[in-house]
């Protein structure tokens, strides 16, 4: 029961995929500080290749940057081979790359809805499902494998801003978590979801020119997310305290789902 053994991570591998800014950074940043040696990948070589080193160096931990795009089969087909060239196996999968689109609902087009949906949803899967022959070689019923898909709020509420494909695609991320969860938990690999509210990000900040005021005022919490919030969640859900925990959905949004209505009244 001491704290140290319920969430200890020490000594595991995880792939984050988006792991080199944003929320995907937060959780790597997480693992790394407790002594988890963490691949990441994203689409930008240069950035990606910078920020493990970076973190590599903050943490005094491996930090190794895999430069892929998966948002093609052939890109999580690549992504699959270049890890496994690495690691017989991993122990935890955070699948935490994604994209969004916003336009009226008049001219919304073809193109930002495929290109939401492909990432957010279909990539998901499909890594999945590549990786499942890496995360059943460390896992065991005492020390399962883990996969955490990053999902929203969006995808549980009504979003204030016109980016239906984005909220559409969290929302099918939330329920996909539960299917998965089912077929892979007798497999001891427990699949559950995070659905982060507001948290400082190049995605969020783009909507509100990075300032993050009127977010902070109106959140029940009167701030966004930092590090620490994400991680933790993340952690737990990794550790032998979240081992009991399968296909769920946790919000982490400053009470933005359960409360806000109250709050607003």
């Amino acid at each position: 029961m001491e704290i140290e053994k319920l969430f200890d991570i020490k000594g595991k591998v995880a792939l984050v995929t988006g792991g080199s800014r944003g929320i995907g950074e937060m959780i790597t940043a997480g693992f790394l500080a407790n002594g988890v040696k963490v691949y990441i990948s994203a689409r930008k070589a240069p950035a990606l290749i910078e920020k493990a080193n970076e973190l590599s160096k903050k943490y005094n931990q491996e930090c190794i940057p895999i430069p892929c795009d998966i948002s093609s089969m052939e890109g999580i087909t690549e992504l699959s081979k270049k890890l496994a060239e690495h690691e017989e196996g991993i122990d935890f999968l955070v699948n935490n790359a994604g994209a969004a689109w916003g336009e009226s609902y008049e001219s919304f087009s073809e193109a930002g809805w495929d290109k939401v949906m492909d990432l957010n949803v279909k990539s998901l899967f499909f890594l999945t499902q590549k990786m499942k022959a890496l995360l059943l070689k460390r896992t065991s019923l005492e020390d399962p494998s883990r996969v955490i898909n990053i999902g929203s709020i969006d995808g549980l509420n009504v979003p204030a801003l016109p980016t239906f494909s984005y909220s559409a695609s969290k929302a099918a991320v939330h329920h996909l978590t539960r299917v998965m969860a089912a077929e892979l938990v007798s497999e001891n690999i427990l699949v559950n979801a995070i659905a982060p509210g507001p948290y400082p990000s190049n995605m969020l900040g783009a909507a509100v020119n990075h300032d993050y005021s009127e977010i902070e005022k109106r959140n029940p919490r009167k701030r966004v997310g930092t590090p620490e919030d994400i991680a933790g969640l993340a952690i737990f859900l990794c550790s032998r305290a979240g081992s009991y925990t399968v296909g769920e959905t946790i919000t982490s949004d400053g009470g933005i789902v359960k409360t806000a209505s109250h709050n607003l009244s």
